[in-house]
């Protein structure tokens, strides 16, 4: 007869082995709180879009594995710090790709070591079954480390670890393995609220509660323009946002670097602007596509360099900006360089200014997208008046 605490302690020693941070063990059963707040944020019209659509699914483990009878959660931590940050200057502006984002792609990273579990269970117990997933998963990956004592769901609505802050990247497995269960971490939030009053959008709607369509980190990840009343709240951000984890006081004397995967490089993590206007689908993924910030391809990415190129009001990004008015096919790119080009219009050269009122006479008789249309001529029509 199996041993279920000692093939625990088994499993725990052998995580560490594989790079594991931290390892905990919750039931399969229902996540009935979560469930209730799921179906209101769904009333409230707070989801993103992204996630499982079934919300039966997300918070009944019994749906997505036969016989399952317990859960394993990991996290593993990233740092928040690079050694040396690349210069961000006048005529050489960068992006900037939120800390979730740096080194490979974590869902790989993640998936490894889930594997290698649930391998060594099946090699340990004859019969054993596991389902592993990563953030695409069904279940909500803070919900079982919450209840596997890995952290607790802080206001920001993200993980906090007491060991990692809430810079960690959270998995789950699924077994038939009736492991004794962990206690549920304890919320050590209090009456704090800085992530809440930091939040640039407002997004944050109380504590533990966030408006997904509001949110940076969800807003940089969309493919449509982007709502005009959070364009300057972009700043410089390419792919997520940081700053309630920045704010956070759990966050304020970490900074592990115990993955050389999850390392970055200065290069991607913070990549000149301009070069990025001009990329091909195939050099994007090339130079993008192991990064976890790339799965949603060039687009998004594009979009929020021109907004960033705006709010630095990147001058020396202007023939760039014309080039893609008049060449790029996409409709939503043309929008957001005309935003860009409002943003500088008045530090243009004036032999800048006068070359693309003059351009625009050829831009005007081509253009379809009504609103890029309808700014090129409110330009023409001011240069007149």
């Amino acid at each position: 007869m199996t041993d279920f605490q000692e093939l625990k302690e088994q499993l725990i020693r052998y995580s560490k082995e594989i790079g594991v941070d931290k390892i905990g063990f919750t039931t399969a059963d229902p996540f009935t709180e979560l469930k209730a707040r799921l179906y209101r944020q769904r009333e409230l019209g707070y989801q993103s879009g992204f996630e499982e659509k079934d919300i039966e699914k997300r918070t009944e483990p019994s749906l997505l594995m036969d016989g399952v009878q317990s859960i394993v959660s990991i996290a593993m931590a990233y740092p928040k710090k690079m050694a040396e940050r690349p210069a961000n200057t006048k005529g050489h502006r960068r992006g900037a790709f939120a800390r979730v984002s740096w080194g490979q792609d974590y869902h790989t990273i993640l998936r490894n070591r889930m594997q290698k579990l649930g391998e060594f269970l099946v090699e340990t117990v004859p019969g054993a079954k596991f389902k592993s997933m990563v953030d695409t998963g069904e279940l909500s990956d803070r919900a079982v480390a919450e209840r596997a004592g890995i952290g607790w769901a802080g206001k920001s609505t993200n993980l906090i670890t007491k060991e990692f802050g809430s810079y960690v990247y959270l998995g789950e497995m699924l077994t038939n393995i009736p492991f004794p269960p962990d206690k549920p971490a304890t919320d050590l939030c209090g009456d704090c609220t800085i992530c809440i009053d930091h939040c640039p959008t407002g997004a944050l709607v109380q504590g533990g509660q966030l408006n997904s369509q509001k949110c940076i980190a969800y807003l940089t990840q969309t493919k449509q323009e982007l709502p005009e009343e959070y364009k300057k709240a972009i700043g410089n951000r390419l792919y997520g946002c940081d700053t309630c984890q920045q704010v956070c006081p759990y966050n304020r004397d970490v900074d592990s670097h115990f993955h050389e995967e999850m390392e970055p490089d200065p290069e991607l993590s913070r990549p000149l602007l301009a070069p990025l206007l001009s990329l091909s689908n195939r050099a994007f993924k090339e130079t993008f596509g192991e990064l976890s910030g790339s799965w949603r391809g060039k687009k998004p990415i594009q979009r929020n360099a021109i907004v960033a190129l705006g709010n630095y009001k990147e001058v020396a990004a202007a023939p760039e900006l014309l080039r893609l008015l008049h060449d790029d096919p996409r409709p939503v790119i043309r929008r957001t360089v005309t935003w860009a080009l409002q943003q500088m219009w008045d530090r243009l050269e004036p032999d800048m200014r006068a070359h693309m009122i003059q351009s625009f006479e050829d831009l005007l008789a081509k253009e379809e997208d009504e609103k890029v249309h309808q700014w090129i001529k409110a330009k023409l029509d001011a240069e007149e008046g």
